[in-house]
């Protein structure tokens, strides 16, 4: 219950900020907004990003409802990623920084 508490007394700004920062957040959240993605997937369309890397920033997504992880009864195992519901609402944010940044290139470009 504290953990809700302090998420309730959170600017929602800065909450919204704690939880996307850092250097892979929102690239890993792009990736997941076309669709669902393997982990190798995941790690080969992100560059360098190391193995641990991903798999922190992953289970912190996970861990804060952002993302879902679904593992296959298979040998070897399959494990998918995807955006969970609350995680869908952030396409549109995704979207529109990506608009924003295209624009900025072009504002940029005319310097």
């Amino acid at each position: 219950m504290a953990k809700v508490q302090a998420v309730d007394e959170q600017c929602p700004v800065e909450l919204g900020l704690n939880i996307l920062s850092g250097k892979w957040k929102l690239k890993i959240l792009w990736h997941l907004s076309k669709g669902t993605i393997r982990f190798n997937e995941l790690q080969r369309l992100l560059g360098n990003i190391t193995t641990k890397t991903l798999t922190e920033q992953l289970r912190e997504l996970e861990e804060q409802g952002i993302i879902l992880r679904t593992v296959f009864p298979e040998v070897p195992p399959r494990v998918e990623y995807s955006l969970s519901e609350i995680g869908c609402t952030l396409k549109p944010i995704l979207g529109g920084l990506c608009e924003w940044g295209k624009t900025y290139q072009e504002y940029q470009r005319r310097q």
